[in-house]
């Protein structure tokens, strides 16, 4: 009883609910400007994070009360609530996702692979009840996707999605060989956020170029007549992106702007981070490669996080979408 009293107090100290409230009154002034609503991105945004910041505001308030009258019947559940909100508290991690995920070496395997990925993550956010939408798509010539990238809205996606990054490991028996051979597959996620609302960076029109040409989907007469699909090229960055999956080329140009900024938003991140790091003595070269979990599925059932040692041999429950386990663990380690 002692420890969770501890622990709730502590909780309330780092929230700064006083920082919270003040930012909150701020939002609703802006909100009751007649021109608020002028800029809808933008306004949205706000009324996204006024709407976090009351959610916080009113668990803290429950908590302390809970403290002050000893009842301490559904703390936990409302400490649990509140310290996911200490700890997805980076500067993107309130706002939407941009999911990617590649197959990397093994054939057909492993495009197979990176589609029981994207089917893992599409049933995770039904349960999280996100909204995603695909924005580009390749897939195999014999099965299973080359590459998929989703935009994910959602409270928090970005947040709980980030440590997803990395490199995924499939052990299994293979069901495109002919002999059922024991087979490993890697699939690459990558996950950006999707910068809302106004943004200190700056993209020169000059730094982009445009190519644009027939989206290789699954057919229809706009494919035919139109070249909807975008390629965008970053020449400072030497950065690609391609989208093709909207039936309009102006929705395909945005898309790739917002994967665009996202890129350089990380990569500006990074390069901060790993200045940091050097003047600390404690640089490590940042890679979106490194292998972050393994999914055994032969000899044994098994899938393990290499970074956090978490593991559960329920390989079905996971790749049916149910992965808070290493979410958390990950955010909380």
């Amino acid at each position: 009883m002692n420890d969770l009293k501890k622990r709730a107090q502590a909780l309330i100290e780092k929230l700064d609910i006083p920082a919270s409230q003040l930012r909150f009154k701020e939002i609703e002034a802006l909100s009751t400007d007649p021109d608020f609503w002028k800029n809808t991105e933008k306004a949205t945004t706000l009324m996204k994070e006024m709407g976090q910041l009351q959610k916080e505001i009113e668990v803290s308030e429950k908590i302390k009360s809970k403290l002050l009258t000893g009842e301490l019947d559904g703390l936990e559940e409302l400490l649990s609530e509140i310290e996911m909100s200490i700890y997805l508290s980076g500067k993107y991690d309130k706002g939407p996702a941009i999911v990617s995920i590649h197959a990397g070496q093994g054939g057909v395997d492993a495009m197979d692979w990176a589609e029981i990925l994207f089917r893992m993550y599409a049933r995770y956010f039904e349960r999280k009840k996100y909204k995603a939408e695909v924005i580009d798509e390749s897939r195999g010539e014999e099965a299973g996707i080359k590459n998929i990238t989703l935009l994910v809205n959602g409270d928090f996606a970005y947040g709980y999605l980030k440590n997803e990054s990395g490199t995924h490991r499939l052990v299994r028996l293979s069901p495109f060989n002919s002999d059922n051979l024991r087979h490993t597959s890697f699939a690459l996620v990558e996950v950006l956020p999707s910068i809302e609302g106004e943004s200190d960076l700056k993209i020169n029109e000059d730094d982009l170029e445009w190519d644009f040409y027939r989206a290789s989907s699954h057919g229809g007469q706009n494919v035919q007549k139109v070249s909807s699909a975008v390629r965008l090229t970053h020449k400072p960055s030497g950065i690609v992106v391609t989208c093709q999956t909207q039936r309009y080329q102006n929705q395909n140009r945005e898309y790739a702007l917002k994967i665009l900024k996202a890129k350089l938003a990380v990569k500006e991140e990074e390069r901060r981070y790993n200045e940091e790091q050097k003047e600390k003595g404690e640089y490590k070269p940042a890679s979106w490669g490194n292998q972050i979990r393994n999914y055994v599925l032969h000899p044994y059932k098994l899938i393990k996080d290499t970074r956090t040692k978490v593991e559960t041999s329920d390989v079905d429950s996971v790749l049916d979408g149910d992965i808070d386990i290493f979410i958390q663990a990950e955010l909380k380690s």
